[in-house]
């Protein structure tokens, strides 16, 4: 004999923004390097494209070129990209006449995918971002701007740009197909309607109906208790990932705090003073 401990199922979520930001400041550790930083959301088409793989640091640079000028990018913005991110984000080389800005891409570039790993409200993953690097004030000797001040420097300034902007938290969302006898659509609606969800579409096949609708997965942990319940067994359905949405405004703060305890994290998020720095 042996014990088993269960729990309810994880649900991954992901973190975004809705807007933009001017850009703002923030410090190496040694003060010396300054790294201006602003974010906003990325084009839809183009988040798609890097999170299938058409488009990726690896591919071709002309056959990417021609991608991003297909969804309406110039010529000196796909230029300037430092780096792609499978999750749907990119970072751009904003900057002009700015030294070691080559030389310190690398660098950068490891504080961007940091972040992109880890949003700041409950260390998700980002989507669907746009970084602009503006700026770069660096410290003259290679030995104060190296990999453990820039690095730091990076992920602050993307961290406190999100954070200007405003983030949001996405959650994914569940198409569900119900086969269930057409006296009883009604009580599918109720339930569905009751977890989130909402009922797309109904059709009618013999003595049964097929109703088509949506909910949120967290919502699906009760879901077969309630199907039972409300049909005395007599429903079926599957369910697939659909898409996803952004947690409702009434429930973000509790989401966050839920996804941030289970994760064993401080239960309020960083605020955004943590990551900007003063001239």
């Amino acid at each position: 004999k042996c014990e088993i401990i269960t729990s309810e199922p994880l649900i991954n979520y992901r973190e975004t923004v809705k807007a933009g930001c001017e850009p703002i400041m923030s410090k190496s550790p040694n003060r010396h390097n300054k790294i201006f930083m602003k974010v906003e959301p990325l084009e839809p088409e183009i988040a798609h494209m890097l999170r299938t793989g058409e488009i990726s640091d690896l591919k071709d640079k002309k056959v990417v070129a021609d991608l991003l000028k297909g969804a309406g990018w110039d010529t000196d913005t796909i230029k300037r990209v430092m780096k792609f991110d499978s999750r749907g984000n990119v970072l751009i080389n904003g900057t002009k006449g700015v030294q070691f800005v080559q030389e310190s891409t690398d660098s950068i570039n490891s504080g961007f995918d940091e972040v992109m790993r880890e949003g700041p409200l409950c260390k998700e993953q980002m989507r669907d971002c746009k970084f602009i690097f503006t700026h770069f004030v660096p410290h003259e000797d290679t030995a104060h701007r190296g990999l453990s001040q820039l690095g730091p420097a990076s992920r602050r300034a993307c961290m406190g740009a999100l954070l200007t902007a405003g983030t949001a938290v996405l959650e994914p969302t569940l198409a569900i197909e119900v086969r269930v006898p057409t006296d009883l659509v009604g009580n599918v609606a109720t339930i569905l309607s009751g977890k989130r969800g909402k009922v797309l579409d109904m059709q009618q096949k013999g003595a049964s109906s097929i109703v088509v609708g949506e909910l949120p997965a967290s919502e699906t942990f009760t879901l077969s208790e309630a199907m039972r319940g409300q049909t005395a067994g007599r429903a079926t359905w599957n369910t697939s990932f659909k898409e996803w949405t952004e947690v409702p405004k009434s429930m973000l703060s509790t989401a966050v705090a839920d996804i941030r305890k289970r994760k064993g994290l401080a239960p309020d998020p960083p605020g955004v003073n943590e990551f900007i720095d003063k001239e």
